[in-house]
């Protein structure tokens, strides 16, 4: 199933502001652990660090170096994001410093660029990325939305999507755009 958010008033200003500040020169940061500042107003990697399994209602996913769920977007190709710099406000990418493969991973890890520039961490060939409004480790918000281009999924780790019955591939408001 698919999900759809629409958005209030107030976080449709919120969200235009932001894309309003980050056409005045924001840049991009490496450092750190990639968490600090808005993703709205930086397009700041997700987290830097290693991928691992964990576990979450979908089942063992990958995760990132917090621990927040990792996802693909089917619009992608192999090794190529075709997340735009607007995408990456909601779909942060998944920095990767050093290319290793985890124990408990089966697929092959790299890196690719993003469309805005930046290094990010793939899977199987897949861009990584998490969601912006996965605020906990083994949250799966994201699962089964439809944005982009493309329907966004948690990926397993043999670095295959994962199309589970997660929260977040509950449909709502049907007829509506997504982010």
């Amino acid at each position: 199933m698919t999900r759809y958010i629409t958005l209030g008033k107030v976080g449709a200003l919120s969200i235009a502001a932001a894309l309003l500040l980050s056409s005045c020169g924001g840049t991009a940061s490496y450092g750190g652990s990639g968490s600090g500042g808005s993703p709205a107003t930086s397009h700041t990697p997700a987290s830097t660090g290693v991928i691992h399994v964990a576990h979450t209602s979908l089942g063992d996913v990958l995760v990132d170096g917090r621990g927040r769920t990792v996802y693909l977007l089917t619009a992608d190709k192999p090794n190529k994001s075709t997340c735009s710099a607007q995408c990456l406000v909601y779909w942060p990418p998944v920095a990767v410093k050093k290319v290793t493969t985890p124990a408990g991973i089966t697929a092959a890890v790299g890196r690719t660029t993003s469309m805005a520039g930046l290094t990010m961490a793939t899977v199987g060939g897949w861009p990584l990325y998490t969601f912006v409004q996965d605020k906990a480790a083994g949250d799966v918000t994201g699962e089964g939305m439809a944005s982009f281009g493309g329907v966004w999924y948690a990926v397993s780790p043999s670095g295959q999507a994962v199309k589970g019955p997660g929260p977040g591939s509950a449909s709502s408001s049907p007829g509506r755009g997504g982010y």
